[in-house]
């Protein structure tokens, strides 16, 4: 899949991150952006992403306890952590509660977050293939099975 297929939803109650990173990355990938968490959830049910990037501290939800609150409905997607506070608390519930493959501090280097987006789609591709060859081992396992039967049976 070409980086441009890679889509991205981006989460910052402030604007300005908002545009500067639509502006940093929008012509490398499908970028998507949300000011809040509840227009995030909104989005999430309305489009597939593969990648989800939320700042910690928003008012009434930190990214955390966003990450936290979607990985039942949706745990397939990446999740990553910007922040512009040096909090190792953060880091150690971002990793523990809200399943976040990388913790970044802002401002981020573009260079890097470049370099981890395109890690993190590797293993989102990853484990989506992983998860078709094991459903289709299991598929393949039951109709053995029922060969198997079949043969015991005549």
């Amino acid at each position: 899949m070409s980086a441009q297929h890679i889509h991205i939803l981006y989460i910052d109650d402030e604007i300005h991150n908002l545009n500067a990173f639509k502006a940093s990355f929008r012509r490398m990938y499908s970028v998507v952006t949300a000011s809040s968490a509840e227009e995030a959830e909104k989005l999430l049910s309305e489009k597939e992403f593969q990648i989800i990037i939320s700042d910690q501290r928003m008012p009434k939800m930190t990214g955390i306890e966003f990450f936290e609150s979607i990985l039942d409905r949706y745990p397939e997607p990446i999740r990553m952590l910007l922040t512009g506070y040096a909090d190792i608390n953060a880091v150690v519930d971002a990793i523990n509660k809200g399943q976040v493959y990388k913790y970044f501090s802002k401002p981020w280097n573009e260079d890097e977050l470049k370099h981890n987006i395109d890690k993190a789609y590797e293993v989102y591709a990853l484990r989506k293939e992983n998860r078709e060859l094991t459903a289709k081992l299991l598929d393949v396992n039951q109709k053995l099975e029922f060969l198997v039967r079949q043969k015991l049976i005549s």
